[in-house]
């Protein structure tokens, strides 16, 4: 046990603590003084009275409340035409401004320009002579001039009025908007030069048709249909997710597969950080060791249909693109091309893609005697 503390300095003077005979609670009431009662507790007559008088001499009594509910008093001093004037102290609105009756707006812009010409790549693009890439990429080397100068930027709008050189040559007109089938054979690939040496399609394409580019790509050992055309607006356009058009392929892989694996595909997935679209996929037979399935997307992205192969354990040695929208391979020959007549391509196109585009199905053909159409339009 401890003991409590024990102080034993001597309080001041000698006197000890005071001692209590009696517990608090037999103490009378009485006892406490009657400067320590409560203020409310107090009689009224022993509140404290206020004589100090009130500064000015006046009290509120003087200034009675308005009779009317909705009026505040006023003051003395106080003018009528002032009585918004600002005064901080209570709160004050500020001065009252009158409002001009009618309210002067802002006079509205006037209407931006639209641009009367269009970027260079896009023109050389449409001229049929590259892609859109590629004629940026012709601009950034310098082969192309405009007006006597060379430019090396694309970011240039020209018109009809300005003279287009490519490697010193004029750029040729524009011509009616075309599109060609064509049977690409294994072992080419679809570039106008490769860097390597190898075959390409336009090396192979047969004589007398217009200077084309390729809608898309196929791999240097798929088959099947690749469009052509010889506008670069059409190509463009039609190469976009957006257009919708279906994109099938007849495609044979090494391996097993079953169509629980394949309907998996319609939610789409992803393989090494890329996300395919949806994919309808259907087993048609088995081979031997292989299988043939029938593949249609959308998109198109480099090397899809053999990423998602892979991905499924399966291996292709063989793919053929059969469709690209409405147009189907058919009964073409290898290696040959079918012109798409232009009554079909505009029914085919429609409005939307065509506006898109910016085909033009009104120019003359070449070698057409007075603009007339040919008996392919």
């Amino acid at each position: 046990n401890f003991d409590k503390p024990r102080f034993d300095k001597p309080r001041e003077g000698g006197a000890e603590r005071p001692r209590f005979s009696r517990p608090r609670e037999d103490r009378p009431q009485g006892d406490r003084p009657r400067g320590d009662r409560a203020f409310a507790d107090r009689p009224q007559r022993e509140r404290p009275k206020f004589d100090r008088p009130r500064e000015g001499g006046s009290s509120w009594q003087e200034h009675p409340r308005s009779e009317s509910p909705g009026e505040r008093p006023r003051r003395d001093n106080e003018d009528d035409s002032k009585v918004f004037a600002k005064r901080p102290a209570f709160g004050g609105r500020g001065e009252y401004r009158e409002r001009k009756p009618e309210f002067e707006k802002r006079a509205a812009r006037p209407p931006r320009e639209k641009k009367s010409g269009e970027r260079i790549a896009k023109v050389l693009s449409r001229a049929g002579l590259a892609s859109r890439r590629d004629a940026e990429e012709w601009v950034v080397q310098g082969r192309v001039s405009v007006n006597g100068r060379v430019i090396n930027s694309p970011a240039l709008d020209v018109t009809e009025n300005d003279a287009i050189t490519i490697d010193g040559k004029p750029l040729p007109p524009r011509e009616r908007t075309r599109l060609f089938m064509y049977h690409k054979p294994r072992g080419l690939m679809t570039t106008h030069a490769d860097p390597e040496g190898r075959p390409t399609v336009f090396d192979n394409l047969p004589e007398g048709l217009p200077r084309l580019i390729s809608i898309g790509r196929l791999d240097f050992n798929t088959e099947g249909l690749l469009l052509l055309t010889n506008d670069g607006g059409l190509a463009r356009a039609l190469e976009l997710p957006d257009t919708g058009w279906l994109r099938r392929y007849r495609v044979r892989a090494h391996g097993e597969v079953t169509q629980g694996q394949l309907d998996a595909l319609k939610k789409g997935v992803e393989i090494d950080g890329v996300k395919y679209g949806p994919i309808d996929a259907t087993l048609e037979r088995d081979q031997g060791a292989n299988v043939w399935l029938v593949f249609a997307i959308r998109e198109g992205k480099n090397r899809e249909v053999r990423n998602v192969m892979a991905h499924l354990g399966l291996e292709v040695n063989r793919l053929i693109r059969i469709s690209y929208g409405p147009f189907q391979l058919g009964e073409l020959p290898e290696g040959e091309v079918e012109e798409v007549k232009t009554r079909v391509l505009r029914e085919q196109l429609g409005e939307k893609i065509a506006e898109l585009a910016g085909a033009d199905f009104n120019r003359p053909m070449p070698g057409d005697a007075g603009g007339k159409s040919d008996a392919k339009s």
